[in-house]
């Protein structure tokens, strides 16, 4: 992990957020601060139903806090209009989703290519970005195949790859191994964790799995919306 700075790559301040529903408010997250350093991993930890997946969508602008605010750096992501928040997304921001999130009429490089096309990128240096992106995720022999043709975990490397490909300063893994079984999910969680460390990438990743925490550099946990506990990992 790199060594703390004055500013942080991401940090929320007392978010919170309240759905209202006809049966009364819902409070999915409660006054939750937090901050995240280039090269650290933040694993957001909590049963189903704590806060973890509405804190990340806070956190990346794909909804707004009730309260509080997000930052960038010192850019107020809470304070961007929606075009503002659409650049963010495409070029400082990447998203991992559970559930893969792949179009299946692609290949696993055209999944990839996607963010790049949308930057308009060139031609030349999409290729190279999207094979440098496969190379990395260890799927370089895999780049012709459609999401159906590979496994849960080959899938969410492309996921994965696709996320890194628009060289992001931060990560944001909303339960990354929720669909894997335990071997794979350590694999999936290993290559984060040095992809995190050795590109200097401020991460967040949320999980309910307790196997999972030794790949964290700290640990925020969320019960009720609510931060209970944060801190350096120590494996019991």
């Amino acid at each position: 992990m790199t060594e703390t700075s004055a500013t942080p790559a991401l940090a929320g301040r007392d978010l919170s957020r309240v759905f209202r529903t006809p049966s009364g408010d819902v409070h999915a997250v409660s006054e939750v601060s937090l901050e995240v350093q280039p090269g650290e991993l933040l694993v957001v930890r909590g049963p189903s139903g704590s806060g973890k997946t509405t804190l990340l969508n806070l956190l990346g602008g794909l909804d707004r806090p009730t309260s509080g605010t997000v930052w960038l750096g010192t850019e107020e992501l809470t304070a961007m209009d929606e075009p503002e928040l659409l650049d963010v997304r495409r070029r400082r921001l990447s998203y991992v989703f559970q559930s893969f999130g792949l179009i299946p009429v692609l290949s696993a490089a055209e999944n990839v290519e996607v963010p790049l096309r949308l930057l308009r990128t060139d031609p030349d240096e999409r290729e190279r970005r999207v094979a440098e992106a496969l190379d990395v995720v260890g799927l370089s022999g895999h780049a012709n195949q459609r999401p159906y043709e590979l496994s849960g975990g080959q899938q969410q490397r492309v996921g994965i790859a696709r996320a890194l490909v628009s060289e992001p300063e931060i990560l944001l893994a909303d339960e990354p191994t929720g669909q894997l079984d335990s071997a794979t999910a350590a694999t999936i969680m290993d290559l984060l964790q040095t992809l995190v460390h050795d590109r200097g990438l401020a991460a967040v990743v949320s999980t309910h799995d307790p196997l999972l925490m030794g790949r964290a550099d700290r640990v925020l946990e969320l019960h009720d919306g609510r931060a209970q506990r944060r801190g350096r990992h120590s494996a019991a």
